[in-house]
């Protein structure tokens, strides 16, 4: 049993990373839909390239979405909404309006003496021909029915229609049937004035203020209501009453012969034909052959991907977090086509595809980027109506995001990525879409509106960028730019309190930057590395060569074996500081590798001539490891110990700079510095001719001025002419 346990234990990580393929694989099988896969591909426009087709069973003929859109459309455009016509309110107004006036009586007489006179006829006042005549004019007014129409409707004219409900029975009616507000209103007040100036002597004016003061629309409120519930139940009755079909293919009959063009009509068949196919083998014993085809699939898939990775990137397959998180992008791909299938209003071209190759491209290489692409659209195609479209555009999309945002240091180049990925989409689907319509009516302009949007989504992979590096670790270009910033803080006070060392660190990433152009690698990468690789010397500057410029050197005063630790004690501080100034753990490999397992030469060559037969404690003299392990990392270390080399010169000839890069590489090489790390003999010669060609352009020869041999011309005011100024070369 315990030899069982330490098995599992020496082999942890392989079997995690198998885990978490298998999980994968079980994600991706549980989000394929349960359906069959059409046997036939065909395209509308393209001559049918199978066999004869003959409808294998009865089916309908669905409509298609712009045929039901349509019918939608024509059905509401006739729907007639729903409104209440409610008794109650028009009495209760009435009552409240005689029962007002009644009250506001012996003010109004006040107001107004002529309301107590007695009519022309003299049949009564006119007090009580006003309340007679308001009372009926109310009755007319709610009994026709005063009606407020919502915002929805609030532009409809006179020919507008809907349905009444009065008294349990709902009846169509024209708008024009009803009182408004303002046509009740004048109403009213019209035939109070005409009745009152029948009745009476009184002055127009008179009976103007006497109505404005009577405060009529207060007793007008709507009594016909919209019913927003009804009609939203009406009208999705109305909608689910929709035939989806239009006809239907008896079996035995035949659908379409090799050759033939698929026209809009035969696809529309087709397409009704897929449907009812792969719906009819995801039940009874048909879905268990589709979930063992789904696994065996997703296998093969995720199966190219952990071979890829083990031949191609063994450096992402070592790691575990990579994998999950190459993983984790492919799943959520394939999860937002599967709510594209699910959800109408997510329609699938507005799925950002581009931004699975843009953000691996960033953490990783294009390479891995675009097989990822390539495998990520291909079973994502299982999802879709037309998989020979759907690869045909999204590939050149990929690739196209891959080429345009080669480097993302700026973030106009993702303005730029965005913009050509919307190009490339409407390139190629008119390109399609002329191919098989043969004109261009029969384009979908919509399609276009939906490149527009995927285009904008992929400004989402800068902020996805950056919470991928806080998740996983990773680092990216634009972090890189901005470490390499010399204003960063840890730099700047690397400047000020060791300016010597700064200007190393810059010399260094100067030569560095130039051999990664020159072999391949992240050139970005290793001068953030060499920016920060020296950190450590800012808790004792002094003791370093570059930064003593008084005189005085500390390790007078010291034994060689504390002179070596204390040189050798640069490492661990600058890992302690950049851990505090929580520095990417890429930037911490350059601190910790940058001078490998090498020895503090100077001390140590000292204590060997100091101590003649005595073997000194090693351990004392060495740094602590570990080797460069990446191309990047072992040419910092190249580059580091040559420039540091090169100061020491005291002739910068062409062949001393050349001796000096071939004595320090070759010693390197000799102590087994590079053996971790994936960099050949032909690239590290060819990083040896790159630094000569740099030291010699840095430390190249300059003319010797002449001495001015005679006395320079005074000016008329006997002032000395400065000679102009000589050009430095």
């Amino acid at each position: 049993m315990g030899k069982i346990f330490s098995t599992i234990k020496e082999n942890s990580v392989s079997i995690y990373r198998v885990l978490i393929f298998l999980t994968a694989i079980a994600i991706v099988v549980y989000i394929l839909p349960r359906e069959g896969k059409f046997p036939y591909e065909y395209s509308k426009g393209k001559p049918w390239k199978h066999e004869m087709l003959i409808a294998p069973f009865d089916f309908p003929v669905y409509k298609s979405q712009q045929e039901l859109q349509k019918e939608r459309d024509s059905i509401l455009a006739n729907f007639r909404p729903y409104f209440v016509f409610d008794t109650l309110k028009g009495i209760e107004q009435i009552h409240r309006a005689l029962l007002d006036i009644e009250n506001k009586k012996e003010e109004l007489t006040k107001n107004y003496p002529f309301l107590e006179q007695q009519t022309k006829g003299n049949d009564s006042t006119v007090w009580y021909l006003l309340k007679n005549t308001l009372e009926r004019e109310l009755t007319s007014v709610y009994s026709k029915g005063l009606i407020h129409l919502p915002e929805t409707y609030e532009d409809a004219d006179d020919a507008f229609e809907l349905i009444l409900i009065r008294n349990n029975f709902a009846e169509p009616s024209g708008l024009s049937e009803f009182h408004n507000y303002q046509r009740a209103y004048q109403q009213i007040s019209l035939m109070l004035f005409r009745q009152l100036r029948d009745a009476s002597d009184v002055e127009d004016i008179r009976l103007d203020n006497l109505i404005s003061d009577l405060q009529l629309n207060k007793y007008l409120e709507p009594n016909i209501k919209y019913d927003a519930e009804r009609t939203s139940r009406e009208r999705e009755a109305v909608l689910k009453n929709i035939s989806l079909t239009s006809g239907v293919v008896l079996s035995g009959q035949k659908i379409i012969d090799t050759g033939e063009i698929v026209d809009e009509k035969t696809a529309k068949i087709l397409d009704s034909l897929k449907k009812e196919y792969e719906s009819s083998l995801g039940g009874g014993s048909g879905y268990y052959f589709i979930l063992l085809g789904q696994v065996l699939l997703t296998f093969l898939f995720l199966t190219m991907i952990y071979l890829f990775l083990f031949y191609f990137r063994r450096d992402v397959y070592n790691n575990l977090l990579s994998i999950t998180f190459i993983l984790l992008m492919f799943i959520g791909m394939l999860l937002l086509v599967r709510l594209s299938r699910l959800f109408e209003f997510f329609p699938l071209y507005i799925i950002p595809f581009a931004i699975l190759p843009i953000i691996i491209r960033t953490f990783f290489e294009s390479r891995l980027a675009f097989f990822m692409h390539v495998i990520t659209i291909l079973m994502a195609a299982f999802f879709t109506r037309n998989s020979f479209e759907f690869v045909y555009m999204e590939v050149p999309v990929g690739l196209i995001a891959i080429f345009s945002l080669f480097r993302m240091v700026r973030r106009e180049q993702l303005v730029r990525t965005s913009i050509f990925i919307v190009l490339t989409y409407s390139a190629f689907y008119s390109a399609l879409a002329i191919l098989q319509e043969g004109n261009l009516k029969n384009i979908d302009i919509s399609l276009y509106g939906q490149f527009l949007i995927n285009g904008a989504l992929v400004f989402l992979a800068y902020p996805l960028i950056y919470i991928f590096e806080k998740a996983f670790g990773f680092i990216s270009d634009v972090t890189l730019v901005e470490l390499s910033d010399t204003n960063h803080p840890l730099l700047r006070r690397l400047a000020e309190k060791a300016p010597g060392s700064f200007q190393h660190s810059l010399q260094v990433g100067n030569l560095a930057q130039e051999a990664v152009y020159k072999i391949g690698g992240n050139p970005l990468l290793v001068r953030a590395g060499a920016m920060y690789h020296d950190i450590g010397k800012i808790v004792s500057p002094i003791f370093f060569t570059e930064n003593q410029n008084t005189g005085f050197n500390p390790h007078a005063n010291l034994d060689l074996e504390k002179s070596a630790q204390s040189i050798i004690q640069h490492i661990e501080n600058g890992v302690k500081i950049a851990r505090k100034h929580k520095l990417p753990e890429q930037i911490i490999d350059f601190i910790r590798t940058h001078q490998g397992t090498t020895k503090a030469r100077f001390f140590y060559n000292s204590y060997k001539n100091e101590h003649p037969g005595e073997e000194p404690d090693e351990t004392k003299f060495t740094y602590p490891g570990p080797t460069p392990f990446t191309k990047e990392t072992a040419i910092l270390m190249m580059a580091d110990a040559v420039e540091a080399a090169s100061r020491s010169l005291k002739t910068f000839s062409d062949e001393e700079i050349e001796k000096v890069v071939e004595n320090i590489i070759n010693s390197q090489i000799e102590e087994n510095q590079f053996v971790n790390a994936p960099i050949t003999f032909r690239e590290i010669t060819q990083v040896k001719e790159v630094f000569k060609q740099k030291l010699k352009n840095i430390y190249h020869a300059r003319i010797e001025y002449p001495e001015v041999k005679s006395e320079v011309k005074t000016s008329e005011h006997n002032e000395p002419q400065t000679p102009p100024d000589k050009p430095d070369e």
